[in-house]
Parts: C-alpha cells; sequence; structure tokens
C-alpha cells in the first residue's frame, strides 16, 4: 500500500472522531453479535493523533449543469470555506473508496404492498456498490430494530429482509438516530452513508427533528433518501418530504420522491454511483474554538462549464466532541 494512502486513511479516521457527536442511548434491539468486514487494506500502524490533527471532513458531490457527476477534477480547483473564510485543504481524494452502508427500512402497516419491491431495490444496492463495503440493516414501524449487523454477505442481508413483518406505525426518527449511533461505535470504514426508505410521515418517534438534524451535522454521514409518499394524504407527505429533504441537504445527500415501485428500481443504481464517485476534502478549522457553534461549510468549484457541488452545509464546533 502506498504511504500517501495509508496516510490519508489514518487522517479520516481522526476526523471522524474529532467531529462526531457524544454516543445518545441507542433504543433496544434484538440481542445479535455484530461481525463487522474488516479493513482491505492492513492496519499495521496506529499512529498517537494529538488536538491539532482534528480535521473536517467533506464529502462532495459535483455536477455539470445536465446534473451528470464530474469525477475528472484536481484539488486546484476546489475552495473551501467556513462562515466565508477560505480553509486549506489539508487531503483531497476522488477514489471508489469501500464505505460503511446503513439501509434503513420502513416497515410499517402501510408497507405491506411495498415490502418485497423495496427489499429487492436494497439488495440491488448493495449489488451496485462497492464489494468492499460493510451494510447493517435497520428497519423500523413502532420502535427501530437492528435486524442484520454489519456484513458483506448478500445471504444474510436477504434473511434479514425476508424476516421483516409489516406492522405498526413510523419511527424514522429515531431509526436514522440509532443507526447513526451504530456508525459512529462499529463502522471500520472512514466513508459512512445511509440509506432510508419510507412511506410516510414520522409519527412515533422520541427524537425531533430539530435534534436529529443537529446530531446529523455533528457527524459527517451522508444521509440518502427515498420517499414513497402518498399523494392520497398530501399533508402527511409533505411533513415527511420536509424532514427527508432537509437531513439530505444538511449531510449533502439526496432525496428521491419515485411515483411508483419502478421509479424506485431507476434511483437505487443512480444513489449508488454517486457514493463511488464523490470527493473527499478535508480541512484543519482556520478558527480552532470548540464552543460549541455552528460553522457554515461552503464548498466552490472552478471548472468549465461552471459546475455545481454538494456537500455538508456545516457542523458544530463542539468542545465535548472527544469526550
Amino acid at each position: 500500500m502506498h504511504l500517501r494512502n495509508r496516510i490519508v486513511g489514518v487522517f479520516l479516521m481522526a476526523a471522524v472522531v474529532a467531529f462526531s457527536q457524544t454516543p445518545q442511548p441507542a433504543r433496544p434491539t434484538p440481542p445479535s453479535t455484530p461481525s463487522a468486514q474488516n479493513a482491505a487494506a492492513p492496519q499495521d500502524e496506529i499512529p498517537v493523533f494529538t488536538a491539532d490533527s482534528r480535521l473536517v471532513v467533506v464529502h462532495a458531490s459535483v455536477l455539470d449543469q445536465k446534473g451528470k457527476l464530474v469525477t475528472n477534477l484536481q484539488e486546484p480547483a476546489f475552495k473551501v470555506l467556513e462562515n466565508g473564510v477560505e480553509q486549506p485543504i489539508k487531503i483531497f481524494r476522488r477514489e471508489d473508496i469501500p464505505v460503511s452502508l446503513g439501509i434503513i427500512i420502513d416497515n410499517s402497516g402501510s408497507m405491506r404492498d411495498k415490502k418485497s419491491r423495496v427489499a429487492a431495490a436494497a439488495l440491488n444496492l448493495v449489488k451496485a456498490s462497492n464489494p468492499q463495503d460493510e451494510v447493517f440493516i435497520v428497519n423500523f414501524n413502532d420502535d427501530a430494530y437492528l435486524d442484520q449487523p454489519f456484513t458483506n454477505s448478500i445471504k444474510k442481508m436477504e434473511e434479514a429482509l425476508d424476516r421483516m413483518e409489516t406492522k405498526g406505525g413510523t419511527a424514522m426518527r429515531d431509526a436514522i438516530s440509532m443507526s447513526m449511533d451504530y456508525l459512529k461505535d462499529k463502522a471500520k470504514k472512514d466513508k459512512k452513508v445511509l440509506v432510508v426508505v419510507t412511506d410516510g410521515n414520522d409519527n412515533t418517534s422520541n427524537i425531533n427533528l430539530e435534534d436529529l438534524m443537529r446530531k446529523a451535522q455533528q457527524s459527517d454521514v451522508l444521509i440518502y433518501s427515498i420517499g414513497i409518499l402518498s399523494e392520497e394524504e398530501p399533508r402527511e407527505s409533505k411533513k415527511a418530504k420536509h424532514a427527508l429533504h432537509d437531513l439530505a441537504l444538511a449531510s449533502g445527500a439526496l432525496d428521491f420522491y419515485p411515483k411508483d415501485l419502478e421509479e424506485v428500481d431507476k434511483e437505487v443504481p443512480e444513489i449508488a454511483h454517486e457514493i463511488r464517485n464523490q470527493y473527499t476534502l478535508a480541512y484543519s478549522p482556520l478558527n480552532p474554538a470548540l464552543d460549541g457553534t455552528f460553522r457554515k461549510i461552503t464548498v466552490t468549484v472552478n471548472a468549465p462549464g461552471h459546475p455545481n457541488v454538494r456537500s455538508r452545509n456545516g457542523y458544530y464546533a463542539n468542545a465535548n466532541a472527544n469526550k
């Protein structure tokens, strides 16, 4: 393994530690023994880091005016600003790296007729992703449950999806919160992604949207979502769309609203393709204060065709992040 790649990987691991939120208690889940996949590269060096090595990690998707991903840019094309002040980029990558991926599936009673198609789409997402990814599966109805700890076994994922029984309400926010905690505690990869599939508005969660948004902004987890929302309940659909959109926007991901299940099949490969073709940038903030304030992040690109950039929109400089 090249020395530069090894250093990059380790710095990104340090960044996650520095800017993740102090874990909140997860909702109870059925007893299980996580089986995390080992990293593809040998971890034969474990350096010691001090406070001055803390980094903010930003995953960025660059798109041309037609919405097609631009994947051939070099570091000089990028600028990263924190609260309007340009930051020196310490790490720059554009590689198809393995990720820690969580698939979160609505298993409420209204999903009964959609279950098999959504399960198939979830498996297609995994098959279209990097084969070295580690994947876990969470389902939610009135509560959130860890159905499959980290694995790269398609068979185990199929079995977990088959076990799901549709019933009850929609605790989507609790499921996302629990999944973020699981990523923080168990993930072995530097890049972390959640994909949420739901067909309605949250009606049973304990955590509210404001607290979940803050939690998302204190992490570098990308939160993609597919909302199979009913036009027969426009008010509830509007609330669900608001939550899904805000979470995706804050994290730098995307939210999709297919009109039918056939469109879900088309959008899943798009998510997988984007995850595998993003830029990763990291910087040490020029403002070192850990004062708990929100720092706005803006990423710009100077390139032919004036491409657009999508990335996380900020983070909280949490003084307790390392504790």
